[in-house]
C-alpha cells in the first residue's frame, strides 16, 4: 500500500492557519470597506473602531487630533501679540529677573526699541549666567528668532520644529508685523492634549500652587470654596461650583489666554486655556488702595 504524499498533510496542517488569517484581512476589509469618503466620516469611523475596542480610547483621540490638525494654521494656535510676555534688550537685570519670574516662563522673546523689532530669543536659563559673570553682554545669549506666517501649516510646522530643534516661533502676519508666537507644546496639543508640566505633581488634586514671586497658580476646575478658604475670601459660591466657571460668567465668555479679571481682592490673569476652558490662572491679590471700589 503506497503512503499518502508527506508534503500533503503539511498543507493540510497550514490550512487553519492560513484560514485564520484570511479569516483576519476579511474582517479588516469588512471593517474599512466601501471605506469613509469625508473626513468627519472617517472621524465617525475612529469612534466606532474606540466602541468596538479595536481601538484605545486614547489612540482614537491622538488620531483625531492628527486629522483635524491638517485644517489648522499657526494663526489657529498662536499667542496674539498683545498678550505676549517680551523682554527688553536695555532693561536692568533686576527687571528681567522679576519678568521671568512673574511668567513662568522657559523662552522669551527680546525686542530693542519697540515691540515689533525681535531681534532674538533668551533662555530663562541663561539669564542666570548673568549672576556668575555680570560683565556678559545679555545679547551674546540670545538665540536666533524663528519667524513664520500666520498661514504656516500646523504639520509643516511640526516638521520644522522637529528639524530645526527650536520649540518657539514669532507668527507674523501678511504685512510683516508680528502676530503672535506659537510653541512646539501649543502643536502637540492639539494632537495628544494638554501636556502636564512641572506643576501637575503628586499634589495636583488641591489645584492651588505658590509661585516664587508669591502669586498662585490655581487650576481653572478648582472649587470656589476651596478658593475662598485658601485666600480669605468670600467669592458668590451659589451658581458655580469652579473659579473658571465663575470668572467666565463675569466676563460673558471663556476668557482667552493673557487676559485678566479681577474678582474682590484677587486678580486672575489666564495662562492657559484648553479645550474651551480655563486650564490655569495665575492669582494675585490687589493692593486695597488699587481696588477704587468694588470688583
Amino acid at each position: 500500500m503506497s503512503e499518502p504524499p508527506p508534503s500533503r498533510s503539511r498543507y493540510d496542517a497550514a490550512a487553519p492557519a492560513a484560514s485564520s488569517k484570511r479569516s483576519f484581512f476579511e474582517r479588516l476589509i469588512e471593517f474599512v470597506s466601501p471605506g469613509p469618503d469625508t473626513r468627519d466620516q472617517l472621524i465617525e469611523t475612529l469612534a466606532n473602531a474606540e466602541h468596538r475596542e479595536l481601538i484605545a480610547p486614547e489612540s482614537r483621540i491622538m488620531l483625531e487630533g492628527v486629522i483635524r490638525m491638517a485644517d489648522l494654521t499657526a494663526g489657529d494656535v498662536m499667542v496674539a501679540a498683545p498678550r505676549m510676555d517680551f523682554l527688553d534688550i536695555d532693561a536692568p537685570y533686576d527687571e528681567l529677573l522679576n519678568s521671568v519670574i512673574e511668567t513662568s516662563h522657559s523662552r522669551f522673546p527680546v525686542y530693542e526699541g519697540g515691540r515689533e523689532n525681535i531681534i532674538g530669543i533668551l533662555m530663562a536659563k541663561d539669564l542666570l549666567k548673568l549672576q556668575r559673570a555680570p560683565e556678559l553682554n545679555l545679547r551674546t545669549l540670545l538665540r536666533p528668532a524663528v519667524f513664520v506666517p500666520e498661514s504656516k501649516n500646523l504639520n509643516e510646522l511640526l516638521r520644522d520644529f522637529r528639524s530645526n530643534r527650536n520649540h518657539l516661533a514669532i507668527v507674523i502676519d501678511e504685512f510683516g508685523n508680528t502676530a503672535g508666537l506659537v510653541t512646539i507644546e501649543d502643536v502637540l496639543e492639539e494632537i495628544v492634549g494638554e501636556i502636564e508640566d512641572e506643576f501637575d505633581d503628586d499634589d495636583a488634586e488641591s489645584g492651588i500652587y505658590t509661585l516664587a514671586d508669591g502669586s498662585h497658580r490655581v487650576a481653572g476646575d478648582t472649587l470656589i470654596t476651596a478658593v475662598n478658604q485658601a485666600f480669605a475670601v468670600m467669592l458668590p459660591a451659589d451658581e458655580f461650583d469652579t473659579i473658571g466657571g465663575l470668572v467666565a460668567h463675569e466676563l460673558g465668555r471663556v476668557p482667552r489666554r493673557g487676559e485678566a479679571v479681577q474678582l474682590d481682592e484677587l486678580s486672575f490673569h489666564v495662562m492657559l486655556t484648553r479645550g474651551g476652558a480655563v486650564r490655569w490662572f495665575k492669582v494675585s491679590r490687589v493692593a486695597p488702595a488699587a481696588n477704587g471700589g468694588p470688583a
